[in-house]
This record gives C-alpha cells, structure tokens and sequence, in this order.
C-alpha cells in the first residue's frame, strides 16, 4: 500500500491556471507561485460580485490516536461535489511545522483525497507562516526596544503580555529570561514563546478585511499595561504599517488543486485547541464569490473548532453556514468506548454503542447553532457491519443522517453519497445559523454558556487570578467580545482522559488573555499549553530527502 506521500508524488497535477479557470480567473488574476501554486489578489476576488455560494462546515467527533481523516474528508466532499457538477472550492487552513515535524499529521488530508503539491503545502507553503512568525518577531523586538529606551508608554516589565513565536514545538521555550546581557542586552524579565499558530498575529490574519482592517486590528492589540493597570496598546509603539508590509503578500489567499482537480484555497492556521482554528476569512469569501459551494473545516471536535466557527468566524464575517458534516470513524467510536489503540482491529460493537456518546454530544452541539448536521462514517476496512449498524443505530436515536465514505482509498468517487447528502441539506432551507451567546453577556456568562451547553459540564471554575483578569479585560472594553476557550482536544472535559461523553464535571479557568486585534479573549483552561512539545520519537526523525525526493513526510 502507497503512503501519502508516494500517491501525492505519484499525481500528474494539472496547472495552476487550468485551476484557476474552474472558477472563472484568467492567468492575470493570479500571481504563480511555480507551476501549481499562485495566489489571488485580494481584490480579484473581491470584484466578482456578491459572495452568494453556499456554505458547509466539516467538523469531527472529539479526536484519538485512532484518527478521524476530517481534512481527509473534506477534501473527499469537495472532489465528490465536483464530480457532481456543483462548482465547489475547498478551503482549508495551513500546516503548521510543529505538527508535521511533531505529532504524525499535516494539513493536505490523505490518500486519494488530498490538496497538492502536498510536500510543498506542508513544507513553508508560500511563505505565510514565516510572514507571521517574522511580524510577530518585529512586534517583540520593538516592544522590548521601547522598554529599554525611552519606554514613554510607561509599560511595566513584570506586566508585558506580549509573548514571543516561533512555528515548532519547544517546550523549552515555553516559559524563558530574557535580557540578561548586562547593560546594553536590555531590561531583563520574564517571557515565553507560542507556537506560530496560537499567535494573535495569526488570529488577526485570518480574520482581517483587507490591508486597512489588518493595521486597525495590529494596533489594538493590547501588549502589557502600565503599572497602574491601563492597558499598553501596539498602535503606541507605532509599528503596525511595518507589520503590514510583513504580511501583505501573505493576506492573500493561496490556490492549489486535489488531487480530483478541485480549487482549494489553502490559507491562515490557527490551532482550534488554543485559538480559533479555522482558515482565514479572506479565503472563505474569496470561495463563496468565486464557486457555488464551499467546503471548509474547523479543528478538532465540534466542541472546539466548529464551536469557534461558529460564535467568532460567522459572527465576524457575516457567514451563513448550510450545512455541516461531522466525520467519525468506528475505530475512534470504540476507544471513545474504552477500548485500547491495540484492540482496535477487534470487532467490538458495545465499544462503538459507548463510544457513540461522544458522537451524538457532537450532533447536538451543531443543532444548537441552527446548523443540519449530517454524519460522514469514514470507513476503515477493519470495520465490521455490525459495527457499521451501531453507529447508524446510534445516528437514528437522535434523528440525524449517516452516510458512509472512503474518502482515502476512493477520492470523491467514494464520496458520492456524502456529497449528495449534503446537497440535499442545503437545498432543504433548514439552516437557520445562530450564534450560542450575545455579545453582551459578560464574560464569565460566556464561559459559562460555553461549559454548560457545549462541553455538558455542571459549571466553570474561575480561579481568582483569571477573575482578576477578566474585570481588568471587561474594563478595557472587552467586555463584549466573544470568548475563545483553549482547552484539551480529547475531551469534551478538560481533562484528556475523560473520554465520550463525561458527565458531572466542571471547567476550570486558570487564565484570561486579551486577543483585541482579533476581537475575542482566550480563556485557558486545565493545563492546555500554547507551545506543545515533542514526544519521545517526533516524525521529524523520519523526515529525509535521498536523490532529491522527499520521504518520510506522512
């Protein structure tokens, strides 16, 4: 059997503009990047007229080591869609070199249902990732410039919330000193890095509305405060058209292909575990002006990336999701069930029964949002049909709609019903998208909606320090932004081994942070890190380049 990466190498990809003209631009509206990569100017896009394309939100159960293969599947959806006749665009968020060359997993999906080039997707891209990781690098250093000379902002250095990133994981970053180089290496004191993808920079980028809407957003980002507790603003320290300059190739979304020939916009990437995990705005629009349908997908399980879609994405965007499919897979089933990743071969069809919990607590979430869902059984060739039958059992218990697919092993022929599945969703007219909270409900409320109606917990526990940071967030004017919960992905809890769907548990709130340019705050709860680490053997001791192929990379 072939790897990812030998049936990506094995393609013949057609050219970007063959691409490009699926949806309507000609070789002057793209900028190529190669032979099969090219971004469209932002205001290409934009002069298409009116963003009316229907919109679908592909999201998962609560993720194992099993896999679920939603990336996998949207792009499986999105190539089935093509195949018939909808005119879809696929719009999907970058990798991130933590994950790649961390935990085994990129961004491209998998066997005959992936975007490509899919090493150079994985590997740098078009440079996005650098432009932020280097905005955000700029930002730090004039931050710690002005604290050394002439610090007319008054910014107190034990109250700098400004921290700096870079697109790997480094535990050892996680907490650091800084300025111990005597009297010219700076004010010494306290920081720590984030991942590229949990930085606010990288929110901001997905979320921004152009050039303009990027520098007011970069200079409302709150940095520290004084020692009088005002907050320090970025727009003070008077970098925000640098930042710009940084980021303004990068804003603009990047086109690539499926392996089905499909247009993907391939573009932001934030974590859906420590930030809001969806890709940028900018490239959602641009598929809604430019196809009929758009396929996108949120990170992890519903309860944190559809969730974040749903009550940050849509809201600021004006967004009017149709539709949304929620990939599960029988083998996640059973060890959300308690079965070990080594029994996992075993037909067990209590497992799936227990399992399925996590996938109906899934299915109920998405309806609060005014959002049908329909259910993609991703199948693996280890699943047996009484298997199969308990998880569409379980489907039928709450009134929702299971289709089975093979989007790895058959590519959008093998997602054919799915496709048509959804496409009678959106044609019923029975999206009716709200958001779970109003914007004026205060902060804690929201965390407190969120625990309750999403994750199924008796309540949230705010420890004094991030109350403290709350009524210091409300006071700034934050009062009213929406609420961006970091969390574990592997359960709807907030500890990693309570799998299903727990019952009788709280949340525990340990930190709150300001997110201003983006618009949200982030709440942090048990012990989610913003800079994950690697395990004992991480994929990049696999990754090699022998007579100039690469192997290795998934």
């Amino acid at each position: 059997m072939k790897t990812d990466i030998e049936i990506a190498q094995a393609a013949e990809l057609r050219p970007i503009q063959d691409i490009a003209a699926k949806i309507g631009l000609g070789p002057g509206d793209i900028v190529p990047y190669g032979h099969h990569k090219a971004k469209i100017p932002l205001d290409v896009a934009r002069s298409r007229g009116s963003e009316d394309g229907r919109l679908v939100l592909v999201t998962g159960i609560s993720p194992t080591p099993a896999g679920e293969g939603k990336s996998t599947t949207s792009v499986g959806l999105a190539d089935a869609l093509m195949l018939r006749d909808r005119r879809p665009v696929l719009c999907l968020r970058e990798p991130s070199l933590g994950p790649v060359f961390g935990v085994k997993g990129g961004a491209a999906g998998g066997g005959f249902s992936q975007v490509v080039p899919m090493e150079e997707i994985n590997l740098h891209f078009n440079g996005d990732f650098h432009a932020i990781s280097s905005a955000h690098a700029l930002l730090s250093a004039v931050l710690d410039n002005h604290l050394y000379r002439p610090n007319t902002l008054r910014l107190d250095p034990t109250q700098i919330t400004w921290p700096r990133a870079v697109d790997m994981n480094d535990r050892a970053l996680r907490d650091i000193v800084i300025g111990l180089g005597g009297r010219t290496g700076g004010v010494p004191r306290q920081d720590g890095f984030v991942i590229t993808a949990a930085s606010e920079i990288m929110a901001i980028f997905c979320l921004a509305d152009g050039i303009d809407d990027l520098k007011a957003r970069l200079d409302r980002i709150i940095v520290g405060y004084t020692q009088e507790g005002a907050p320090v603003r970025a727009g003070g320290l008077g970098v925000s058209g640098a930042l710009a300059v940084l980021l303004k190739d990068a804003m603009n979304p990047n086109l690539v292909q499926t392996l089905g020939g499909t247009p993907a916009l391939v573009h932001g990437g934030p974590f859906a575990n420590i930030a809001h995990g969806c890709n940028s705005l900018s490239a959602t629009r641009a598929g809604l002006a430019l196809g009929d349908v758009v396929v996108t997908e949120a990170g992890f399980g519903a309860d944190l990336g559809a969730e974040k879609f749903f009550d940050i994405k849509c809201r600021f965007g004006g967004l009017r999701p149709g539709a949304a499919v929620i990939v599960a897979t029988v083998r996640a089933l059973k060890m959300n069930g308690g079965v070990a990743k080594s029994d996992l071969g075993n037909e067990n069809v209590d497992a799936v029964a227990r399992g399925a919990a996590n996938l109906q607590g899934h299915i109920e979430n998405v309806r609060k949002f005014g959002v049908p869902p329909i259910v993609a059984l991703n199948r693996f060739s280890s699943d047996t049909a009484a298997e199969v039958a308990a998880v569409r059992a379980a489907c039928d218990a709450v009134g929702a709609t299971m289709v089975a697919a093979d989007p790895w092993g058959g590519g959008g022929a093998g997602c054919l019903d799915l496709a048509d599945a959804v496409w009678d969703a959106l044609e019923s007219g029975e999206a009716d998208y709200r958001p779970l909270y109003p914007l004026d409900m205060g902060l804690a409320d929201k965390l407190e909606t969120i625990a309750k109606e999403i994750y199924g917990a008796d309540g949230v526990d705010i420890d004094a320090k991030a109350a403290k940071e709350i009524a210091t967030l409300e006071a700034a004017g934050l009062r009213d932004a929406p609420v961006c919960v970091a969390k574990t992905q592997y359960s709807f809890s907030d500890d990693p081994t309570k799998l299903g769907r727990p019952k009788g548990f709280r949340i525990s709130v340990r930190e709150v942070t300001p997110s201003a340019g983006a618009g949200f705050v982030v709440a942090k709860t048990g012990s989610i890190m913003t800079m994950p680490g690697l395990g004992v053997e991480p994929s990049a001791m696999k990754v090699d380049i022998v007579d100039g192929v690469v192997t290795g990379l998934f």
